[in-house]
């Protein structure tokens, strides 16, 4: 089984041209922010602190001259090789005031001015010389042939900050809108999956549970690759790229900031370590926290009854609690290797470069200007840092939940069957059926018996009899262990599930409504079922009248589970969807156990409708309804323990005659 991360990967992977327009943005937008500092250092290198190079008398003026005691003079880097040169002179700056001295003099050193002099100390000795401060009149010709290249390295450098800004937008936009892609493509598969699981899944998870799965954990998952993914793909490049930068700025100072790549990892593979075992459990308890909402909204009305709210909400607090604790555990984590901790580390390594710089280990290499260059990438360095760092918990939680939804993607489903099969008759075989739900213990033994196409076949007995087991078996929401079932003659498991289903109808006691309408129920939505078969099924089965008394009659709204709805009425609807839907094997499952008898007639006349040209299976407890079925099974503990229909099995005075016997005389006492 592939790993998370390249299961991750191959998600991206379907979106990778907008993904690869995104780093190529990304890569830009780097590119022109790395820009930046070098111009920086040039504006203070060059223009600013240029000042200080040696100044040779020229005579003529341009537009690099500068005028100081009636004679022109120009910088060193603005002569032309070859051109006159006269006297030579040197500005220094100490303090706050500048001063010219004569001729041309070494300037590497510690720098001092007495009165009109000017000492420099350094490791070759110690020189003074005579020197003369300046007014800002008299400074300000020497500025003036900077200015103009001034004023375009600041256009530059703001230019290049709107271009900046713009490949950002570029970047994020493509990042992110391929993000949302991903998660949709992922949210359809675990739906799509859902829909292919057997029946038995849900029986053994909470539907909360399950919902968590496809709304918070895909979520996060949205989460790793909208936010988490972009501060990693960002930060990477902006580190590699800011180091290679330093490496070519000054080689030295790059060697001071290497060890954080090191430190990062470390501390990232730490945070890890630690981080997913709280992740783990808090994607756990939140499951555990939606499946018990989810089933208290469901048996809202049993809690009330019973006045079960205390011990409901002790329950709820007892896993909000544990919640707490586990976030309460990672917080302490995120606290302690927070962004707080990214600032010790850049302090400690301003730290050291001030003491290095102190103590002049960098030699003349360096100058104020690539000094300023080297703060300004750390610092732009420490915020992709920050940003990793700050998105190590998102990172944790979206693994987390892309192990989960990952679980139910591998879970084993049913393949989808293309196209459809002929409608078969009907005729339904049972050859030597044994069944477990767990193991081997049986809940159905031996079971046999034939069902002609449209005969009525009733299954009686206890609760926990097999009776159900049964439909289920049919209908292939579970597969037999031993023997065969049959449908024409052909075994059940050799046709997709799909195409076996395409022609199968059930009626369920509590029959299910979906959110929608009267009409939409009675089609659920299929194109192949028109309106005027909607019409026709409420018609036959004797709900359509009822129904069209309703302000918007068969459009009538349908709120979930159908609430608005009586029972009667939802088991109308389910009996006409029946009937739409044609199906060639028809299962009653105590389709009027819980119908008042005013109702039972109605759904009665509507059941001897929908039996009509098709093999129909009832479960049911009232006895009554079922003596017309042309054959009766009665199960005790999984085995068919009778036979026959109603008449012969009256006359055996076995088991069916008991229950038989026994709902007259109850129905009799009542009356």
């Amino acid at each position: 089984m592939q790993s998370t991360g390249r299961r991750l990967l191959g998600y991206a992977l379907l979106y990778k041209k907008m993904i690869i327009f995104a780093l190529v943005f990304l890569a830009l937008a780097v590119s022109t922010e790395m820009a930046g500092p070098i111009i920086a250092k040039r504006m203070i290198d060059t223009h600013i602190m240029g000042i200080e190079n040696t100044w040779y008398q020229v005579p003529e003026k341009d537009d690099y001259t500068a005028e100081y005691n009636g004679a022109y003079y120009k910088r060193m880097d603005h002569v032309e090789p070859g051109a006159a040169q006269g006297a030579a002179g040197q500005i220094l700056q100490i303090g706050r005031t500048y001063y010219w001295l004569d001729g041309q003099v070494r300037t590497d050193g510690r720098k001092t001015a007495d009165g009109g002099t000017v000492t420099i100390e350094g490791d070759w000795g110690s020189a003074s010389y005579p020197a003369k401060a300046l007014s800002a009149a008299e400074l300000y010709p020497f500025y003036r042939p900077e200015i103009p290249a001034l004023l375009l390295s600041a256009a530059a450098y703001f230019g290049l900050l709107v271009v900046g800004a713009g490949f950002t937008y570029g970047q994020r936009l493509f990042l992110q809108t391929s993000a949302n892609k991903i998660v949709k493509r992922m949210r359809d598969d675990v739906f799509a999956r859902l829909q292919r699981l057997p029946v038995s899944y849900f029986d053994r998870l909470p539907a909360g549970k399950i919902v968590s799965r496809v709304t918070n954990d895909t979520e996060a998952v949205r989460e790793l690759f909208v936010a988490v993914l972009a501060n990693f793909f960002t930060g990477i490049i902006y580190i590699a790229a800011i180091l290679t930068a330093l490496f070519l700025l000054n080689v030295r100072l790059a060697l001071i900031a290497v060890p954080i790549v090191p430190i990062l990892v470390i501390w990232i593979a730490l945070y890890r370590r630690y981080a997913g075992r709280y992740n783990k459990a808090i994607r756990s308890k939140i499951s555990d926290i939606n499946g018990m909402i989810n089933e208290s909204i469901q048996g809202m009305p049993i809690i009330k009854a019973f006045r079960r709210e205390p011990s409901i909400n002790g329950e709820f607090e007892a896993h909000n609690g544990a919640l707490y604790g586990y976030q309460s555990k990672l917080l302490n984590l995120n606290s302690l290797t927070s962004h707080n901790l990214v600032n010790l580390v850049r302090n400690v390594l301003f730290l050291v470069l001030i003491l290095t710089f102190w103590k002049g280990s960098f030699g003349t290499g360096v100058t104020v200007g690539v000094l300023y260059a080297f703060i300004d990438y750390m610092n732009r360095m420490f915020q992709p840092i920050v940003g990793i760092v700050n998105q190590l918990t998102n990172l944790e939680s979206a693994r987390v939940s892309a192990e989960r939804v990952f679980q139910l993607l591998d879970e084993q489903g049913d393949e989808v069957a293309e196209g459809t099969i002929p409608r078969y008759k009907g005729e339904v075989e049972f050859h030597n059926v044994f069944f477990a739900y767990k193991d081997e213990e049986w809940v159905l033994k031996d079971i046999r018996f034939q069902a002609a196409q449209g005969e009525t076949v009733a299954l009686v007995g206890h609760t926990g009899s097999g009776k159900s087991s049964i439909m289920n078996l049919l209908f292939r929401f579970y597969d037999v262990q031993q023997g065969s079932i049959t449908i024409d003659g052909r075994d059940i498991r050799d046709l997709p599930r799909q195409h076996l289903r395409a022609h199968m109808g059930i009626v369920l006691q509590d029959p299910f409504m979906f959110t929608g309408t009267i009409a939409s129920n009675v089609s659920l939505e299929d194109p192949s079922i028109s309106r005027e078969s909607v019409i026709q099924a409420l018609k036959d089965v004797g709900a359509y009248d009822m129904f069209m008394k309703f302000p918007r009659g068969i459009d009538e709204p349908v709120v979930e589970k159908g609430s608005t709805l009586s029972l009667g009425q939802r088991q109308l609807i389910s009996f006409a969807r029946a009937l739409a839907f044609n199906p060639a094997i028809l299962i009653l499952d105590e389709a009027t156990a819980s119908i008042d008898s005013e109702t039972e007639s109605l759904i009665q006349k509507a059941l001897d409708v929908v039996k009509q040209g098709r093999t129909t299976f009832v479960i049911a407890h009232r006895l009554s309804t079922i003596r017309q079925a042309d054959q009766i099974l009665v199960l005790d503990h999984g085995r068919i323990a009778e036979r026959g229909n109603h008449d012969q099995l009256m006359a055996l005075e076995g088991k069916y005659f008991g229950m038989y016997q026994l709902q007259s005389g109850f129905a009799a006492a009542v009356t």
